[in-house]
């Protein structure tokens, strides 16, 4: 009988676990603030980079907010909400990351599609400037994200289809994940570049501007399996 491999966790998915089991248990409890990451750190035994990790991912799941100047505090949530595993594209399976992909693909070609045939000149304004904040910030995981998230958004919206657009904003949470966590990769790995996403951006645009539905499907398919081929590259690889 074959089985299938188990990858052994990492220090960050162990701290991560931990915390969501506490959350679960109402061991920490909504709107408790958690300690500072220096003491989670000391009490886990493990580094502060570990600590950043595993909050990163239980606020990519919505289970905790981060306050400017005031620290980490619980999230209030419905006991379904965290029913599912961590939505943190780097601690999907593969199989998880293929549904992802999937999803994203289907939708969001089809939708390219539309927005070229639909776009207006504020729908145009809307995605230039969240190219514009892209290159701005290549540097920056977080802020780059948000950029590239407005920018899927803008599209649909630009796609003229409220269902559309309401779907988009349903997977929006782990469509902006796997986004950071590919900008994060591109900063990091050697085989691709934040300037490779920044690209494929600017093609997508350009065949929206040009009111090419066929191009603007095929851009933004050969974006999103450049951004599936730097997730499961890692996955592979960690």
């Amino acid at each position: 009988m074959k089985y299938k491999q188990i990858k052994p966790k990492k220090i960050y998915e162990e701290v991560a676990d931990t915390l969501l089991e506490s959350i679960r248990s109402g061991d920490l409890k909504p709107g408790e603030k958690l300690d500072s990451v220096q003491r989670l750190a000391e009490s886990f035994q493990v580094g502060r980079s570990a600590i950043r990790e595993a909050l990163t991912s239980l606020r990519a799941m919505g289970l905790i907010e981060m306050r400017q100047g005031e620290g980490t505090y619980v999230k209030s949530f419905e006991a379904a909400g965290i029913a599912f595993p961590l939505q943190s594209a780097l601690l999907m399976n593969s199989d998880d990351l293929k549904s992802l992909m999937e999803v994203r693909k289907i939708l969001e070609t089809g939708i390219a599609a539309s927005a070229a045939e639909r776009r207006t000149l504020d729908d145009l304004n809307a995605m230039q400037l969240a190219v514009r904040d892209m290159v701005k910030y290549s540097a920056d995981p977080e802020l780059g994200e948000k950029a590239d998230l407005a920018f899927h958004l803008a599209i649909a919206e630009a796609a003229g289809n409220s269902l559309l657009s309401s779907l988009m904003h349903h997977v929006s949470d782990m469509t902006a994940e796997s986004m950071r966590e590919t900008r994060r990769l591109c900063l990091y790995e050697e085989t691709a570049t934040v300037d490779q996403l920044n690209v494929q951006h600017e093609a997508i645009l350009q065949a929206i501007e040009s009111r090419d539905a066929k191009q603007a499907r095929k851009a933004m398919n050969t974006h999103l399996d450049y951004v599936e081929i730097v997730l499961r590259n890692y996955m592979d690889t960690h």
